[in-house]
């Protein structure tokens, strides 16, 4: 049974209903744009609402720092420098203290797990990134009108429209409908850049986010941070959607399996595509932790899959259950590797390297008692069943143990018994060295849910080696080899898919990206009184949205008007013509009586005349089908994998990646030149 999407504070799952109806009926109404209720007094909402206050007081503490280095630097006067160096000391020790208060938050895991009565080990998912609240109504009003030559006020309702879903994105829920809110914004960020971010000039807005572990704040003029925090806040809520899973049953699994897979997707996309974060959440080593972080627990989720799939009392599973336990030991080995390393550790949560180091360890005893109940709770192998188990017990141990041949051992139950004791006595001594540990961390000590795991496991390798010691035996323990690592179901890093959410762009009324945009400059808009000559108007077109004119006859009606080879129509007669298709404006052109038609046009700055037709031209010979599917050019459909997935990084002057999609093919060619 899937918990329920929000906790009330007094834990019956009340807490998120009405805004559960909310989202029904924005479905109803074509819209998804809702988050959760800010002041819904949820468990989780509460834990956000303390973060967001912390980022808060952290902000000022900082600046109160800031200011008082600058005049502790500044002066020369003694007295004045012991006063801010006395300050200086208070607000320091206020900071430390609220670094503290985070990092506790961060620790609030249990929070997120699931309410269901089975008993599963907790999983660690991560706290949203916050954001300020961001004002764009005079920026982009002001761009228009510089710009695009448009009234700014007539496009007050998209800007409001994009506000309203960047507001929404703040708090959304926590599911797949919070996922799309998320998705839905990042890809309306495309957009956005691509119309109103030129490549030499800044907008002139500071995008403000908190840092997801430190609270520390941080703000930038590029839309790369935008996007880059809104993308961590994808992986981020995958998390919480993994942790939440009910993993006492198969579907459960599966969907935390996927949730992990998709948040270690993209913490490695913003890894590989998005570089100089100027956050530490987001910095290289961060994300490196957090994707193995993220692959860990999906091992771990394997891990109880096999276990809940394979049958317990045969002897070849019980085998592949501790090289599983041994798998997942081997990874969050590596997490607490990377968790303790210079760089990391001073911002990691304390308990979650103390849980990682408490896992790893506690595996490693699985993989130990598994080895032991195969040893000891099986039969002695027949020799139909010799083959087959000699096969996998020879690749079982990191090195084979010592004493008789494999043979003997696995058809004496005495060898057997001696054997599977000495894996007993290492597991018993694993787990005792995780509930060593796990008692160092004041927080993971008040997480009822892990200490009664440790003590169940301990408690049961304990019992078995009380049944399997006889009071005759004189021999000496010996040390039992490792498990050799293996999985039979190797985590997947998925990366975000971009195109699952269509999105329309909101300021499609500005016209095709393949002209209208940011990047591009235009000279002001021509308006050409045209009268048909008895050859016609003179001209050639070619292409849709918008219609380009291709060819001018010297001569003409045209030529002697003024219109130029690379020009674009974006109105006839006074109807916009920036999205008709060729058909449309030349049924337009031929419908003008004999008082002739009235056209405007525009020129692109540095593409005139020939060079922009010869472009057309070849883009046309070379691939006509597949700028016929050019999505860039449509109002409905508008977002392909790779026009989101563009290269990017944190700063302004760096140059795009080859392969960024930016450059958009030139327009919709599906019609052959023609004169008029």
């Amino acid at each position: 049974m899937m918990p329920p999407e929000e906790e009330s504070p007094d834990g019956s799952g009340e807490g998120d209903r009405d805004s559960d109806l909310v989202f029904l009926q924005a479905l109803k109404c074509g819209s998804t744009r809702k988050g959760c209720d800010p002041f819904a007094q949820t468990q989780r909402s509460k834990l956000q609402h303390r973060r967001a206050r912390i980022n808060q007081q952290i902000n000022k503490e900082m600046r109160m720092r800031a200011g008082a280095e600058n005049l502790f630097r500044a002066t020369s006067n003694h007295k004045v420098k012991e006063t801010v160096a006395l300050e200086l000391s208070y607000v320091n020790s206020n900071l430390q203290l609220l670094k503290e208060e985070l990092e506790e938050l961060n620790s609030s895991v249990d929070v997120y797990q699931n309410d269901s009565e089975s008993i599963s080990v907790p999983m660690i998912p991560l706290g949203l990134k916050e954001t300020k609240e961001l004002d764009l109504l005079v920026p982009l009003k002001d761009l228009i009108s510089e710009h695009y030559g448009e009234e700014g006020i007539l496009f007050e309702k998209e800007i409001k429209e994009f506000m309203e879903l960047r507001q929404a994105m703040r708090t959304p829920s926590r599911n797949e409908a919070g996922l799309e809110l998320l998705m839905e914004y990042y890809n309306q960020l495309y957009f956005l850049d691509s119309r109103f971010f030129p490549p030499t000039k800044s907008l002139g807005v500071f995008f403000h986010w908190y840092d997801s572990l430190t609270g520390v704040p941080s703000h930038q003029r590029a839309l790369a941070f935008e996007k880059g925090s809104v993308l961590f806040n994808i992986g981020a809520l995958h998390t919480q959607i993994g942790a939440r899973q009910d993993r006492a049953s198969l579907p459960g699994l599966n969907q935390a399996i996927d949730a992990f897979q998709k948040a270690a997707g993209a913490f490695n996309y913003l890894k590989e595509n998005f570089s100089n974060a100027p956050s530490l959440d987001m910095s290289a080593a961060s994300l490196n932790m957090l994707v193995r972080l993220m692959v860990a627990q999906v091992q771990e989720c394997v891990f109880e899959k096999i276990s809940l799939l394979r049958a317990q009392h045969d002897f070849l599973a019980r085998l592949q259950l501790a090289q599983e336990a041994a798998r997942v030991e081997d990874v969050y080995s590596l997490v607490h590797q990377t968790m303790t390393q210079a760089h990391v550790k001073d911002y990691v949560p304390f308990s979650w390297t103390t849980m990682v180091h408490v896992k790893s360890e506690h595996f490693k005893a699985l993989s130990h008692y598994f080895a032991a109940i195969a040893l000891c709770d099986c039969p002695a192998a027949s020799d139909a069943e010799l083959p087959e188990q000699e096969k996998a017990f020879i690749q079982f141990h990191v090195t084979m143990p010592e004493g008789p041949s494999l043979s003997i051992l696995l058809q004496d139950p005495e060898e057997r018994r001696k054997l599977g004791k000495a894996h007993l006595k290492k597991a018993i001594m694993k787990h005792e060295e995780a509930m060593r540990i796990h008692g160092l961390c004041k927080i993971l000590r008040k997480m009822d849910i892990l200490q009664e795991v440790l003590s169940f496991a301990h408690k049961r390798s304990l019992s078995k080696y009380s049944e399997i010691d006889h009071e005759e035996d004189f021999f000496e323990t010996g040390d039992a080899p490792d498990i050799h690592p293996k999985t039979h179901q190797k985590p997947e890093i998925k990366s975000p898919n971009f195109s699952q959410v269509k999105v329309t762009d909101l300021f499609h009324r500005l016209g095709p990206l393949s002209v209208f945009s940011a990047k591009n400059k235009w000279y002001p808009a021509r308006r050409v009184h045209l009268m048909r000559g008895e050859n016609g108007f003179g001209f050639t077109l070619r292409g849709d949205s918008p219609v380009l004119i291709a060819g001018v006859i010297p001569g003409g009606c045209a030529a002697e008007a003024g219109l130029k080879e690379g020009d674009y129509i974006i109105s006839v007669n006074g109807k916009d013509c920036k999205w008709s298709k060729h058909a449309e404006v030349v049924q337009l052109l031929k419908s003008t009586g004999e008082e002739g038609v009235e056209i405007s046009v525009i020129t692109l700055q540095g593409s005139e005349g020939s060079k922009t037709a010869d472009k057309k031209a070849a883009a046309m010979s070379s691939g006509s089908g597949m700028l016929k599917s050019n999505k860039e050019n449509s109002r409905k459909s508008l977002m392909n994998s790779k026009s989101a997935s563009t290269l990017l990084v944190w700063s302004k002057k760096s140059k795009r990646s080859k392969k960024s999609t930016y450059s958009v093919p030139f327009t919709a060619v599906g019609d052959n030149e023609a004169m008029y």
